[in-house]
């Protein structure tokens, strides 16, 4: 396979990705709407986690790694060094949300924590990490 295949590749797979992240944006909003709370956090975790992946497979011209881990993927496409700490608040505030949403040990503690304001900031701030990932990729 020509490096310019790869290329081609590896930025449609970065477009898989974004559309997937749009698809779950919406998602999170009407979560949000019905006042599903748990699952608006796990839906900004998985706009999080594949807007990283998307970034991975632009620049890495490589398949992204299967992990659910946002520390894991900023450090492998060392974005970790670029974040703010705004950023860097929300993906540690949503690598959590992940986990509980899918496999909820301390559901009602975390539901209980989880306020239609909280919600409406997780997804504003959600919605500005996809915008600034989307800055960075020519897609």
């Amino acid at each position: 396979m020509s490096s310019d295949s790869i290329q081609e590749n590896t930025g449609n797979k970065s477009e898989y990705w974004l559309d997937l992240c749009k698809y779950d944006l919406d998602t999170a909003k009407a979560m949000l709407k019905t006042k599903r709370y748990l699952y608006v956090g796990f839906m900004c975790h998985q706009v999080a986690e594949k807007a990283l992946k998307a970034y991975h497979s632009y620049f890495l011209k490589e398949e992204a790694p299967y992990t659910h881990s946002l520390k894991k993927l900023t450090d492998l496409t060392e974005l970790s060094e670029e974040l703010s700490e705004e950023q860097i608040n929300l993906l540690i505030e949503l690598e959590g949300m992940n986990i509980e949403a899918r496999y909820p040990t301390r559901k009602s503690e975390l539901v209980q924590q989880l306020s239609d304001e909280i919600c409406k900031e997780l997804v504003s701030n959600t919605e500005e990490f996809l915008k600034w990932i989307q800055s960075k990729l020519s897609v």
